[in-house]
């Protein structure tokens, strides 16, 4: 069971001058989901090396056990430090990619033709393909075989504009994930803010915010 999980490399908050990159909750809780179930975990990012950590993720109130189990585990951490770069990687070698949201895919991850085509691939192979919380973004620009949009007529969910209004970024993003997601015709449902809430629909997984970063992880895990 080989697992792909694509991580940010972006970490300029919009110009606030502010840092962004991936959401640690929203990494660790399907990194150890994954390794518990045995599968073995490929990291990834567009250039590759340390993904930028979203500080606010680092912070005491946004601590879970996962979070905890992180910061002890030197070998998770090495890992992280040493994602491989998108170029170059192929959905044949995998069973399924995950992709952990934080504000930083909304800029590069959307619009990675590298990121895009391995999505494409993962998803016309019936390879489960799953995003959580801001990482449904990167699911914009990407395509079916038959040329139409990935997500159109498919059930979906994704970061709220509430959510994101909650956090005072909605004008700091350069797209709201739920506007992207019904505008492309996805079917866009959600759960109240912050409570768990994971969309399957055949093998394309999302879930709304971080809470619902393990429950995206188990969803996967079934599929395989």
């Amino acid at each position: 069971m080989k697992i792909l999980m694509i991580l940010t490399s972006h970490d300029q908050l919009g110009d606030t001058g502010k840092k962004t990159g991936f959401w640690l909750e929203e990494f660790a809780a399907p990194y150890f989901t994954f390794k518990d179930a045995g599968a073995q975990l490929t990291l990834a990012s567009p250039k590759g090396g340390q993904p930028p950590l979203d500080p606010k993720s680092d912070e005491p109130d946004a601590q879970t056990a996962a979070t905890e189990r992180f910061a002890k585990d030197a070998a998770a951490q090495q890992a992280l430090a040493h994602t491989v770069p998108l170029a170059g990687l192929k959905a044949d070698d995998f069973d399924a990619v995950f992709y952990p949201g934080g504000h930083g895919p909304l800029w590069d991850l959307a619009n990675d033709a590298h990121s895009i085509a391995l999505i494409e691939a993962f998803y016309a192979a019936g390879k489960p393909v799953a995003a959580v919380c801001h990482a449904p973004g990167v699911l914009k620009n990407v395509k079916t075989a038959d040329g139409q949009l990935l997500v159109k007529g498919k059930k979906v969910t994704g970061f709220t504009n509430s959510e994101e209004a909650a956090v005072q970024l909605t004008d700091v993003v350069p797209f709201l994930v739920e506007d992207a997601l019904k505008a492309n015709g996805g079917l866009y449902s959600k759960a109240a803010d912050w409570a768990v809430y994971v969309q399957v629909d055949g093998h394309l997984i999302t879930g709304q915010n971080p809470a619902s970063s393990e429950a995206a992880a188990e969803a996967l895990l079934k599929q395989l």
